[in-house]
């Protein structure tokens, strides 16, 4: 899925969220981190298993989540 290879789904795990690598370990969590404040290193310090890729690639599938799209429609010409 669009180069995310640490971010899986299985419905077995976490009920189908958006987990890394297969762990027990959502994507919402780490996001969660990183906005408050936790560093990268913080970060792998409280969870060792984590590597920094995991944290990139959570933060890119955020962002590739999110990405906005709007769509103009056009008015019909009004008659008068």
């Amino acid at each position: 899925m669009f180069g995310f290879d640490r971010i899986t789904f299985d419905r077995n795990i976490m009920a189908g969220q958006a987990c890394i690598r297969g762990m027990r370990v959502p994507v919402s969590l780490v996001l969660n981190l990183v906005a408050n404040g936790k560093t990268v290193a913080e970060i792998i310090e409280d969870y060792p298993y984590l590597e920094p890729e995991d944290i990139r690639q959570s933060l890119q599938y955020a962002a590739w989540l999110v990405q906005e799209r709007v769509y103009v429609q056009q008015r019909p010409e009004q008659t008068a």
